[in-house]
């Protein structure tokens, strides 16, 4: 199993959600997607443990961990897999990963965060920030030969 990128940042906000599994299956690629909330509490001996929770008790402040999995079920290798995720309002991503590509519009355009720009009601500009982004993106650069899995782990903190 492939392992792209390390963990990264996403957040749900909103009713509390569960640990949930979405499949979605695009040119052979099954994705499957999990939620988690990561609680940090202390050991008998005073260390911290850090654990994985169902994500159905997240609250403002909570570290969530999104997990997508990925398998070419298709007869065919795919090339240059982008896994792309929404963002929902109120996450807080975390933008340290420099293979993470955003997007503040739905989707159209891909980069970091500090090459976009958008308009401010008065008629002006202003730079984009980590509020506005709509949607974050992943490409697997490597051929997927059918058969082949790999995942993505990703960060947020609700707000």
């Amino acid at each position: 199993m492939k392992s792209v990128g390390w963990l990264i940042a996403l957040a749900c906000i909103g009713a509390p959600q569960m640990a949930q599994s979405r499949q979605d299956i695009r040119q052979g690629i099954r994705l499957d997607t999990q939620m988690f909330v990561e609680r940090v509490s202390t050991d008998i001996n005073g260390r911290a443990r850090r654990i994985l929770q169902s994500a159905d008790r997240a609250g403002s402040g909570d570290q969530l961990i999104l997990v997508v999995n990925w398998r070419n079920e298709g007869s065919r290798p795919v090339r240059n897999l982008a896994v792309t995720n929404a963002v929902p309002r109120g996450a807080q991503l975390d933008l340290s990963n420099p293979a993470m590509q955003v997007s503040v519009d739905g989707g159209a355009h891909w980069g970091r965060l500090t090459d976009f720009w958008l308009p401010t009601a008065l008629g002006g500009i202003r730079r984009a920030i980590p509020a506005d982004i709509t949607h974050v993106r992943w490409t697997v650069p490597d051929e997927i030969t059918p058969g082949e899995s790999g995942r993505l782990s990703y960060r947020a903190t609700v707000r």
